[in-house]
């Protein structure tokens, strides 16, 4: 929805000044999006009161004096559910924010007294910041722009791994036997349509990342619309110009129309109303799941990102760069969940996260991209303790469980680079899913929350 013209305007000046910043909350599904932004509104709004925020100078001096969230720029989108969040949070027994089914968007302005007072200084600066969140399965549509139909079912990884590829069985079995050049039947592709959406529903409940298209697993407005009853052809034995010379009603034509219109009409909006105006950017993984869950869904969730991080326009700003095209000039990669793991274990998980995206760190650092790695727990879930058994102190963690059960728990070891075979082989890593912590504090617990907002905000507090 376009915006009244004096608030544009308004915007245009704020982003002259570069007092506005416009923060790209990204991660797929499970990563911990709402949770990540639920803290950092909180960290924000309780800036100079009790939130433990030492690595941002601008707390730690006592300059920053909190955050207020503001009327949203775009009167169409749900505002972000802070309230519902925080009210999860303080349940008893406290429960996780729901996650995020469409998008919402939150604007903040921070208050702050400069570092450096001078004539011309003002005594009270501010900074204004939007965030918005998104379903994480949305995200994984954003490659979809980079193929057509054919390069696109070419490169859908159904035969990638025994575990994967059950999840499809049924299906695959089915649309192996399809005819590129038949006459397309409507309710035969509704069928196959929904029971492909069924096995990418499995991938996901399994673990699985790379699952294309996202909406398939969280339709929205469009379930049923004949816009989300298309699937690859796996098996495609004609060459690429004589598949695109099929009739229009052939089987291969209309999936191709139906995959186009996809992109252009769901995909390509969704990247160029929200994607491409940012200034920053933090991606969020889930790295510990992935390792959790074992081999295949670990080297699934390393295709899903290397795919994604092409999918964003970074470079360096300028005044021209801040008002007409924006360009993400400064980005964070954060291992989520930090707290699953002692302390001892966190510089390896750090570790790990540069190995699994080494090859798009190569290309941002070549860019000359400023780009940090670390890992976080944007809301706490467990406490570091030490067990003494034979003698010998061992690092722990204390936790409640989802079930209600409390827990002692060492998950295991985290490796530094990427796992081997024998790693997969030998390792007893292992991780229950927590509850939040209860805080009887305003202030959320976290695990370098701080750190993330110095990197990401840290420069316009000064």
């Amino acid at each position: 929805m376009r915006q009244p013209f004096h608030r544009e305007l308004s915007n245009l000046i704020e982003r002259g000044r570069d007092r506005q910043l416009r923060l790209a909350v990204t991660g797929l599904s499970q990563a911990g999006k709402t949770a990540f932004l639920t803290s950092l509104v909180n960290q924000l709004r309780h800036a100079g009161v009790e939130a433990q925020l030492d690595l941002l100078p601008a707390a730690r001096e006592g300059r920053l004096l909190g955050a207020q969230r503001l009327n949203q720029p775009d009167l169409g989108v749900p505002r972000f559910p802070y309230d519902p969040g925080m009210a999860a949070l303080r349940d008893t027994p406290p429960r996780w924010p729901e996650p995020t089914r469409g998008i919402s968007e939150l604007r903040l302005q921070l208050r702050y007294r400069p570092a450096h007072q001078g004539w011309l200084a003002p005594d009270i600066a501010h900074l204004t910041l939007d965030l918005f969140d998104y379903p994480g399965e949305w995200l994984l549509d954003l490659p979809l722009l980079q193929h057509d139909f054919y390069s696109w079912c070419q490169a859908q990884p159904l035969h990638s791994g025994d575990q994967r590829r059950a999840m499809f069985q049924e299906w695959l079995t089915e649309v192996e036997t399809l005819d590129p050049a038949a006459d397309a039947d409507e309710a035969q592709l509704a069928s196959l349509a929904e029971a492909y959406a069924q096995g990418l529903r499995r991938a996901k409940q399994a673990g699985f990342s790379n699952l294309q298209p996202g909406r398939f697993l969280l339709p929205g407005e469009l379930d049923g619309a004949p816009v989300l009853q298309f699937f690859p052809l796996p098996k495609l034995n004609m060459p690429k110009e004589q598949l695109e010379a099929l009739p229009p009603d052939s089987l291969y034509a209309t999936l191709a129309a139906r995959f186009r219109y996809y992109q252009q009409q769901v995909v390509r909006p969704f990247y160029r109303d929200h994607f491409r105006r940012f200034d920053r950017q933090i991606v969020l993984v889930d790295v510990l799941g992935a390792l959790n869950a074992g081999p295949e869904r670990f080297e699934d969730l390393s295709q899903a990102l290397s795919q994604l991080m092409h999918s964003f326009d970074y470079g360096q700003r300028s005044l021209l760069t801040r008002l007409f095209a924006p360009k993400i000039d400064k980005l964070a990669i954060a291992a989520t969940k930090a707290d699953h793991v002692t302390p001892d274990q966190h510089r390896h998980v750090v570790q790990l996260l540069e190995a699994l995206l080494a090859e798009p760190l190569k290309d941002l650092r070549f860019a000359n991209i400023p780009v940090k790695a670390l890992s976080l727990a944007a809301i706490r879930a467990t406490e570091a303790r030490e067990v003494v058994h034979n003698g010998q102190r061992s690092p722990a963690l204390r936790g409640t469980t989802l079930e209600g059960e409390d827990v002692l728990v060492y998950p295991g070891d985290v490796p530094p680079r990427l796992p081997t075979h024998d790693f997969w082989q030998q390792q007893g890593f292992d991780f229950p899913s927590f509850r939040p912590m209860d805080t009887r504090s305003e202030a959320l617990g976290h695990i370098r929350m701080d750190a993330a907002i110095d990197w990401l905000i840290g420069d316009k507090l000064t």
